[in-house]
C-alpha cells in the first residue's frame, strides 16, 4: 500500500503530462486535492513546497528550487551551527551570553539594532545588558522566533559559519549571509535566501542526526516540536500527529517548514514556501490547505 501510495504521489508530481484514460491513475490525478488546495490563490502568487519521505525520497515537489527570501527559517541553520558548536565543546547549553542590541551591517559596518516593536518575543529584549543561558536563547529563538536571540547567537557563532555547514548539509541554493533586522543590507538587496528543496534537506540532516551529534539532532526537534506558530503545516497535518516545524514570514513572503509524524505512520518533511500573498492569514490558509492536501494524498485524514 505504501508503494502504491508513492506512486500516486510521483504521479502528481507530472501532472502536466498528458491524461492516458487507461491510466489506471488517471481519475486520481484529473481530481488531485494537492491542485484544489490551490483554487482561489491569486496567479501573482508564488508557491513552492517538496515532501520527502522518511527515506530522503522526494513524494512531491514543485518550485522546488525557486530562490525566496528565507525570512525566519534561517534560523533552523542558526540552532545546527549553535549545536555543533555545543558538540565541539566550544560552549555548553548553559553558558550564560550578554545580551546585546547593537550590531554591525554587513554593508558598511554601521550599527542596527532589533526594534522590540518588530521582535516577537520580549523575554529577550527584557534580558539586554545582562546574560541568558544559550539554551534560553536558542529556544527563543524558535519557539518564539525572536529575532534579537538570532542575532545574538550569530555573534557568537559568526554568519560565514552558519552558511559554510548549511552548504555541507546540502543547501547549495542558499545563502545565509547577514543578522536579521539589518535595513541596510535589505535595502541593498543582500538577503538570506533559500529554497524548500534546500529546507527540507536541512530537515532531513536533523531527523537523519547528520546535522549534528544523535542527543543534539533529537533536542532540535524537541525544540522545533515546542514551536508556538502553528496556523500552516501543523493546522493541515494529520489528525494527532506531531510536528517539528518552524515558520518565517517577512513583506509578502509567508513559509513553514516541518518533520511531521502521523501518530500511525511513518514520518514525512514538508516544506511550504510563498510568495505574493498581502494577507499573513490567507497565506497561512493555504500552506493549511496544501498540507492537509498532501497528508490527505497519503490517506490520512486531515486535522478536524
Amino acid at each position: 500500500m505504501r508503494a502504491l501510495l508513492a506512486v500516486l504521489l510521483l504521479v502528481v508530481a507530472s501532472g502536466c503530462a498528458t491524461v492516458d484514460r487507461n491510466d489506471p491513475y488517471a481519475t486520481w490525478r484529473d481530481a488531485t486535492p494537492i491542485d484544489a488546495a490551490m483554487d482561489g490563490v491569486k496567479e501573482d502568487v508564488e508557491i513552492a513546497y517538496v515532501c520527502f519521505d522518511r527515506e530522503g525520497a522526494t513524494l512531491d515537489a514543485r518550485n522546488a528550487n525557486v530562490v525566496m527570501h528565507a525570512a525566519s527559517l534561517m534560523k533552523v541553520a542558526v540552532m545546527i551551527e549553535v549545536f555543533r558548536r555545543v558538540d565541539a565543546g566550544t560552549f555548553s547549553l548553559d553558558d550564560e551570553m550578554p545580551v546585546v542590541n547593537r550590531f554591525a551591517s554587513v554593508v558598511d559596518g554601521s550599527p542596527y539594532s532589533v526594534g522590540a516593536d518588530d521582535d516577537a518575543d520580549p523575554w529577550v529584549h527584557a534580558r539586554v545588558g545582562k546574560t541568558a543561558k544559550v539554551d534560553d536563547l536558542v529556544e527563543r529563538m524558535i519557539v518564539r522566533s525572536s529575532n534579537l536571540a538570532t542575532n545574538v547567537l550569530i555573534e557568537a557563532v559568526g554568519a560565514a559559519n552558519v552558511a559554510a555547514t548549511a552548504r555541507s548539509l546540502g543547501m547549495e541554493s542558499s545563502s545565509f549571509r547577514r543578522g536579521v533586522e539589518d535595513g541596510k543590507a535589505f535595502r541593498a538587496g543582500i538577503n538570506n535566501t533559500t529554497t524548500a528543496g534546500d529546507m527540507a534537506r536541512l530537515l532531513f540532516a536533523i531527523y537523519t542526526h547528520r546535522a549534528a551529534s544523535r542527543m543534539a539532532c533529537d533536542r532540535m526537534m524537541g525544540i522545533l516540536g515546542r514551536q508556538e506558530f502553528r496556523d500552516g503545516i501543523p493546522r493541515g497535518s494529520p489528525a494527532g500527529a506531531l510536528v517539528a516545524n518552524k515558520t518565517g514570514s517577512i513583506t509578502k513572503h509567508a513559509h513553514d517548514a516541518a518533520i511531521v509524524f502521523p501518530s500511525n505512520a511513518s514520518p514525512y518533511i514538508l516544506v511550504v514556501m510563498t510568495r505574493g500573498f498581502t494577507s499573513a492569514s490567507d497565506a497561512e490558509a493555504a500552506i493549511a490547505r496544501l498540507a492537509a492536501a498532501i497528508s490527505g494524498a497519503w490517506g490520512y485524514p486531515p486535522k478536524p
